[in-house]
């Protein structure tokens, strides 16, 4: 007997139902017919797959193994069979705010040339992860003190550093001048911190003159951040990609002194084994074009 993929759907159905009846009528097949298949693919592999001895049906240390096996085998084939697939598969790039900065418009033309074939869909998800985490999106830039500590199985690649920028009222004292600015200038102030994918915290600013906690203003993404900050309520700190992305007549941007710069990335998941779920197999392309463009940027302006 050759085992089909009829073997391996009727094995999985077991195997997540934890019985054969309950799999038999998932399948909507008599469990006569379900049994006798699990028997033809355990004759076909030589080994037994499903412990029946027991009160509970138990997947059997071999039937563990060839499940991991089973799963990727039937995705890969759902994979191949789906319409959608036929049609170019998006590549999507996440990003919380400010994607690459000034190099985001020559990186999407970049690519759309090179790369006519598979369209790149860039998103704004506002998380730590801009929607890697989530599934949202199949690669993400973010800046390096946003990943989560506990964000493990992903992939990365270091982009550039970019320097800290204060954002303040256009018609406060802040803004008058062109000089940098310093953390104690805007510990006078509240300051309004984005808490759900922003990248500044009090933890910036030395104990010794950490701003007020209860004065903050604490936003929940991007917009909401400039709107405090135009209006006057607040004053805040981030990158220069910020400032080249998102400019503002209520607000100027200035150079933050005495401030670590902050590491540009992009990161993606490392394929879980035996996950079925390959990833984008263009994001080694989208890396790559990345650190072209960022490479030719500095060469310009060098």
């Amino acid at each position: 007997m050759t085992a089909e993929l009829r073997h391996l759907r009727a094995f999985l159905a077991i195997a997540d139902a934890g019985s054969v009846t309950s799999a038999a009528a998932v399948l909507r097949i008599s469990q006569p017919a379900l049994s006798r298949t699990l028997r033809q693919l355990e004759q076909h592999l030589g080994v037994r797959l499903v412990d029946r001895t027991t009160h509970h049906l138990e997947l059997t240390t071999d039937g563990r193994r060839f499940r991991e096996k089973a799963y990727t085998a039937v995705a890969a084939v759902d994979e191949a069979l789906d319409p959608a697939r036929l049609r170019p598969w998006p590549l999507r790039l996440g990003h919380a705010w400010s994607a690459f900065g000034r190099h985001t418009t020559p990186l999407l033309r970049r690519w759309k040339e090179k790369y006519p074939q598979t369209p790149l869909e860039l998103l704004r998800v506002d998380d730590r992860t801009a929607g890697l985490m989530s599934g949202k999106v199949d690669i993400a830039v973010v800046r390096a003190p946003m990943i989560p500590a506990d964000a493990d199985g992903l992939l990365g690649e270091w982009l550039c550093n970019e320097p800290r920028v204060a954002a303040v009222p256009a018609d406060s004292e802040l803004a008058e001048g062109g000089g940098p600015l310093t953390l104690a200038d805007l510990a006078r102030h509240p300051v309004a911190l984005n808490t759900v994918s922003g990248l500044t915290t009090l933890d910036l600013w030395p104990e010794e003159m950490r701003p007020d906690a209860a004065s903050t203003v604490c936003v929940a993404n991007t917009d909401d951040w400039l709107g405090a900050i135009a209006a006057g309520n607040a004053v805040g700190a981030s990158t220069s990609a910020t400032a080249e992305m998102h400019p503002h007549p209520g607000v100027v941007y200035r150079p933050l002194a005495e401030t670590s710069e902050v590491p540009l990335m992009l990161i993606w998941r490392e394929t879980p084994v035996g996950s079925g779920r390959p990833g984008h197999p263009a994001v080694p392309q989208l890396v790559a074009l990345a650190l072209d463009v960022l490479a030719e940027d500095a060469q310009g302006t060098g």
